[in-house]
């Protein structure tokens, strides 16, 4: 149908302390950090929708994962992985980087070649935390193209940062090691293009039929939305 885009992402040691009750891991072969692992009621209800049919199509924008391609394809599934973050430092590094984000020509040529997918292709999505590091035209440029990519009753899972006074955030590979578990892995600590409250994040997916909402102790605000 299309292919799989994957890029690496610069990584950096961990910077702040695990989350109250988090399982502290080992960290990845090659790695400084450690990996993070909790329990995700977003990822739960993800699960159970993807389990409840087989041969489902899955976009993945967190880059290429071993954990997640294993998790997703057992169920009987396809994914289709892009790294969006290192494909936004590739088209919008050199300068001000959210700066760039707003200049028409540049947003123009990003999505001739990243969330390029034919209308209804996907029925799910795992978005993660990935909209924060998109300036506001990119921004809506970007989530018209992934409703338009989703299918009718299809399903996306994303992380938002839930303190809206930080000035950084910590950005973090996701790796599922169950139904309701993620493995959270510092990639960098970087400022975010904006944070969002309920009624931001309600806003920003206007035009999807739902949106809900999960609450967390460690700073992180999980969002279900339905298209």
């Amino acid at each position: 149908m299309f292919g799989q885009r994957v890029k690496n992402g610069a990584r950096a040691g961990i910077g702040e302390a695990p989350p109250a009750g988090a399982c502290v891991l080992p960290g990845p072969r090659g790695s400084n950090g450690k990996v993070y692992s909790r329990h995700s009621n977003g990822l739960d209800e993800f699960s159970a929708f993807v389990q409840a049919e087989p041969g489902l199509s899955i976009l993945d924008l967190a880059g290429a994962s071993q954990a997640n391609i294993n998790f997703i394809t057992g169920l009987g599934h396809r994914i289709y992985s892009e790294d969006l973050l290192a494909i936004l430092e590739t088209d919008f590094g050199g300068g001000d980087f959210y700066a760039n984000q707003t200049v028409p020509e540049r947003i123009d040529l990003f999505l001739q070649h990243s969330l390029n997918f034919p209308d209804h292709s996907f029925d799910g999505a795992l978005l993660w935390d990935m909209l924060e590091y998109l300036a506001p035209p990119l921004l809506k440029a970007a989530v018209d193209r992934l409703s338009q990519a989703m299918k009718p009753r299809s399903q996306l899972l994303a992380i938002f940062h839930a303190d809206e006074r930080s000035e950084t955030v910590p950005v973090y590979s996701y790796r599922i090691a169950g139904p309701g578990t993620l493995l959270l892995a510092l990639r960098a600590v970087r400022k975010p293009a904006q944070l969002f409250n309920n009624r931001g994040i309600e806003k920003l997916f206007h035009e999807f039929n739902s949106v809900k909402f999960f609450l967390t102790r460690d700073h992180l605000r999980e969002v279900i939305v339905r298209r």
